[in-house]
Order: structure tokens, then sequence, then C-alpha cells
């Protein structure tokens, strides 16, 4: 241990650049240390990495399929619908057909019985 008397400037002086070295040393960078399962822990991160994107290209096309079946549902609907009233709509005319043509043979008909009768 030092006496108080026997610290110079000169030690003071030495004592803190060391200090102040000290202090920077911790600062400076290190020598990185190489991982030994650095590859191995590389090729597991691009197999999960393979995986999710699998995944979600999965998904995608799902979601897609889903989108163009709920499309192609409406578009059976409306044809459907359409075929129905097409059906509607001649059944109709085939009986007003049916009417007329029995009208007009009962017109004939009563235009026939007329002329036996006279």
């Amino acid at each position: 241990m030092f006496s108080s008397q026997d610290i110079g400037h000169t030690q003071r002086q030495k004592t803190a650049a060391e200090a102040k070295a000290a202090l920077l040393a911790k600062f400076k960078p290190r020598e990185a240390s190489v991982d030994p399962r650095f590859e191995e822990r590389a090729a597991l991160r691009a197999a999960e990495l393979s995986q999710v994107r699998r995944d979600r290209a999965e998904a995608r096309a799902s979601h897609r399929q889903a989108v163009a079946d709920a499309a192609q549902a409406l578009v059976d609907t409306a044809d459907a619908l359409a075929a129905d009233a097409l059906a509607a709509k001649r059944g109709e005319r085939k009986e007003r057909k049916a009417l007329s043509a029995a009208e007009a043979k009962a017109k004939r008909d009563a235009r026939y019985a007329a002329r036996k009768a006279r």
C-alpha cells in the first residue's frame, strides 16, 4: 500500500490512464465465437420457413377455391332460376294456346251445329 507521501503526480496519471484503458477495453469488440451448430440451425430454420410458406400457399389456394365455388354456386342458382322462369313462361304460353285452341274448336263446333240446325 502506498503512503500518501509516496504518491506523486505521475503515479496518479498512470493510475488514471490504466483505469481509462480498462474502461475502454470493455467496449472493444470481442472475437466472435463460432457456433458449432450454426449450419444445422440454419437448415432447420430454412425447413420451417419452407413449411410455413407451403401451409400459407395451401391456405390461399383453398380460400381461392372456396370463393370460386361460392361464385359458381351463385351462377348456378341464377341459371336455375332463369330456367325455372322460362319453363313457367312456356307452360303459361302452352296453357293459353290450349285454351285458345279449345275456344276456337268450341266456336267451330257451335257454327257447325248452327249450320246443321238450319
